[in-house]
C-alpha cells in the first residue's frame, strides 16, 4: 500500500485553477512524416516481412478453405 501514499494530493491539480487549455495548434507535416516512417520499415527488412507474411497468409487461407 506505500505506492498510494501520495495519491490524494494528486488529485489536487493545479490546473483547474489556471486558465483552461481549449485547443492546441501542432504544427505536423503529416506527409513527410509518413514517408519517414515507410523508409524506416523499408530499411529495417520489416517491409518484405509483412509482404512474405501475407503470401504465406493467403495461401494458408486458400489450402485450409472450404470450397
Amino acid at each position: 500500500m506505500e505506492s498510494f501514499v501520495g495519491y490524494a494530493a494528486q488529485l489536487e491539480s493545479p490546473a483547474l485553477t489556471g486558465t483552461p487549455i481549449i485547443a492546441q495548434h501542432f504544427d505536423q507535416d503529416i506527409i513527410g512524416d509518413t514517408g519517414t516512417m515507410l523508409q524506416g520499415f523499408y530499411e529495417s527488412g520489416q517491409l518484405w516481412a509483412m509482404l512474405i507474411g501475407v503470401v504465406l497468409g493467403y495461401g494458408f487461407k486458400s489450402f485450409t478453405s472450404f470450397g
